[in-house]
């Protein structure tokens, strides 16, 4: 296997890539509503020589090159966030823009310019006949934007999909990745008792009992578990809900979201159990519980889960990692940055709940993830689609 070769076939399929990127752009794709997209990557894997391409009943596409022993999985969801406000793009995100550097719209980082980048490496892959004893699976899998993961949990629990690692091909700028945080989302809910707002002392303001919390969690972020590679853990406040019959009525609930990012060595008992013991939880006898989802699918399949997302973390000395490291000394001839995500991916599932190694490299940078004016780079494009045709052979060769 020549690198170099490699490498001059991605740069020679860079207008294709950018193509095909640009039209998965233009195409809607928020969670649940991925069906169009994931038609449109099923005509772009066929044309590329892909030996099987299938859809699964939750709605992930599952594009097949090779048959060999050794099955290796790459990752990309594609699914994306909406706009936002219109006002705050110089460009409409979904027919995107433009130059000789970068291609801008939604979706550009996060994270369809990895789904680009791997159907390309496929074609690469058949061009310079490099199968060998593995079957590569690249997916693009849905939901992901609403719940980390649960695509996975999908494909290794109904469909007994176990690759010896996985790609994720989220946006690392081109760096090597092996782990980030876990997170969770948490609920906070006080009661209390609804009275006339001219008459506040006939009630119990919920509200007023949800103040104490909030302050006690801006205090406990302050004092989470560290760990000297994935960082500390945190939580927010995010959202704050109440119940009351009126604007002139004192309030019988109230309820708080939590975002809470778990580093290594908590889990999501302990992290509910730090909060329950807040005095002003206790004092109150608030509900400290963990959201679950259940949302269909494009497809309606739901698949429900709790919204807890392990932290997982891959050693600096795994067989993925070294073969990332290989793989892109040889094709660009100088060292990888190797670091960490600071947000969550779908190997929360994949490494953080089923033990599978997964290890990180995608075009694009995690602050363009849902922005406006979103972009990613036609440069890591290419060096992406290279490192994906190159990544099973230098496995073979390293494990």
């Amino acid at each position: 296997m020549e690198y170099s070769e490699i490498y001059n076939r991605a740069k020679h399929y860079e207008p294709e890539i950018t193509r095909f990127l640009r039209d998965m752009i233009a195409i809607p794709s928020e969670s649940c509503q991925e069906e169009k997209l994931i038609l449109r990557i099923k005509a772009e894997m066929e044309q590329n020589g892909f030996d099987r391409v299938e859809i699964d009943p939750m709605g992930n596409i599952l594009g097949y090159i090779g048959r060999g022993s050794h099955l290796i999985a790459m990752d990309a969801h594609i699914d994306t966030v909406g706009v936002g406000d219109p006002d705050l793009w110089q460009f409409d995100p979904y027919k995107g823009t433009e130059d000789d550097v970068i291609i801008g719209g939604r979706g550009a980082s996060d994270q369809e310019g990895g789904m680009a980048a791997m159907v390309y490496a496929g074609r690469i892959i058949k061009d310079l006949r490099l199968e060998d004893d593995y079957t590569l699976l690249v997916t693009g899998t849905v939901q992901e934007e609403d719940c980390d993961g649960l695509c996975w949990q999908y494909l290794i629990r109904e469909l007994g999909i176990k690759p010896e690692f996985v790609v994720i091909t989220e946006p690392t700028a081109c760096n090597i990745y092996r782990g980030h945080r876990g997170r969770m989302e948490i609920k906070v809910s006080t009661h209390g008792l609804s009275a006339h707002g001219s008459a506040p002392e006939r009630g119990d303001n919920a509200i007023y009992k949800m103040t104490g919390i909030i302050t006690e969690l801006a205090e406990l972020n302050k004092h989470l578990k560290d760990h000297d590679f994935l960082g500390k853990g945190s939580l927010t406040v995010s959202e704050i809900f109440f119940s009351s019959p009126s604007r002139c009525a004192v309030a019988d609930g109230c309820s708080v979201s939590i975002d809470r990012r778990l580093t290594m060595g908590e889990t999501a008992e302990s992290a509910l159990e730090e909060i329950r013991r807040l005095p002003s939880v206790q004092e109150v006898q608030a509900d400290v519980e963990m959201y679950n989802y259940a949302r269909p699918s494009y497809k309606g399949l739901t698949y429900p889960s709790e919204s807890y997302f392990p932290t997982w973390l891959v050693e600096e000395d795994h067989p993925a990692t070294r073969t990332l490291v290989r793989a892109y000394e040889g094709l660009f001839q100088s060292e990888p940055l190797v670091d960490k995500w600071t947000f969550s991916t779908n190997g929360v599932a994949i490494m953080g709940r089923f033990g599978i190694p997964c290890i990180g490299f995608g075009p694009g940078h995690e602050d363009q993830a849902h922005a406006p004016n979103e972009k990613t780079w036609k440069e890591e494009l290419v060096k992406s689609a290279a490192m994906y045709a190159a990544i099973p052979g230098t496995y073979l060769k390293t494990r």
